[in-house]
């Protein structure tokens, strides 16, 4: 089946995605900020809830029917679309946050992990931290194969090819989760068309001005198998092992990519790929 034309957004339509790109962006640091040994997700929750608003903007998670917050946390064995709780925080936790803003009726997707300082358990940190990085790093690997790329397809080649080549210290592969993939991103927080973080055999859509996506790796420590709790939402491995997940908005011009959910537009992470983006005309 083809792909609609739909899905390319017009120069001036680029341009209103700018806001809640950097909306969601400014939130995500301030959550950032406050993750320590404590805090509980709720808390979180409401530290980004309050930036969005400030900002004009509204938490675009909470228009997902069924969803009241502004942020999914998920916590160490959780993946994604983990709800915010009381629990504290814990020293070493590796946590992932998830955010969007919508901004005049267009949106935002960001995710970010971090691990919490644990001077106490400096092997698990480090453990927990490889994850990340490995993730965060298959992250703008895509990013960076999606300013060259002919198909959407090839992100995830980019995706997978990083993870391959950087398993754990101890040599064990990381997996990456293949029932939860990217996607689309405009008037509505999901759109067509899907962004896998794997090899597919399909091309999928062309590569031209217009296109903007939200790639977003989800990567664990064992095998690839998931459940979600009793909640109906969080999505956490079904061997308990440790999970990460980084995602970025990334928009297709005419002159490159611009990273809208990054506030210096991706140059550091493209810096290591030799890819300067370029703001949104």
């Amino acid at each position: 089946m083809p792909f609609r034309r739909s899905i390319y957004k017009s120069p001036a339509e680029l341009r209103s995605m700018v806001a809640p790109g950097l909306l969601t962006a400014s939130a995500l640091a301030a959550v950032r900020d406050a993750i320590r040994p404590g805090v509980t997700p709720l808390e979180l929750d409401a530290i980004a809830e309050q930036v969005i608003r400030d900002g004009g903007g509204i938490p675009n998670f909470q228009l997902v029917p069924g969803y009241r917050h502004t942020l999914c946390v998920s916590v160490n064995d959780d993946v994604v679309h983990g709800i915010p709780s009381s629990v504290p925080i814990e020293a070493g936790d590796i946590v992932s946050v998830d955010a969007g803003a919508e901004v005049d009726g267009w949106n935002g997707d960001s995710a970010v992990t971090v691990v919490v300082p644990d001077e106490t358990r400096p092997e698990l940190v480090a453990t927990r931290e490889r994850l990340s990085q490995v993730t965060e790093g298959s992250l703008w690997a895509g990013v960076a194969r999606l300013a060259s790329a002919r198909h959407l397809n090839e992100v995830g080649d980019a995706v997978q090819a990083h993870v391959e080549q950087h398993p754990a210290a101890s040599g064990e592969g990381y997996g990456i989760l293949t029932d939860y993939v990217g996607h689309g991103i405009g008037r509505t927080m999901h759109e067509d068309p899907p962004v896998f973080n794997y090899r597919v055999r399909q091309k999928g859509p062309d590569v031209k001005a217009g296109l903007v996506v939200a790639i977003e790796p989800m990567v664990v420590e064992g095998a690839i198998d998931t459940i979600v709790q009793d909640d109906d939402w969080t999505v956490s491995t079904e061997d308990g092992r440790d999970a990460a997940h980084w995602e970025h908005s990334v928009a297709v011009h005419r002159d490159g990519i611009w990273v809208l959910t990054a506030t210096d537009g991706g140059r550091a992470g493209l810096a290591p790929f030799g890819i300067t983006p370029v703001p949104v005309p």
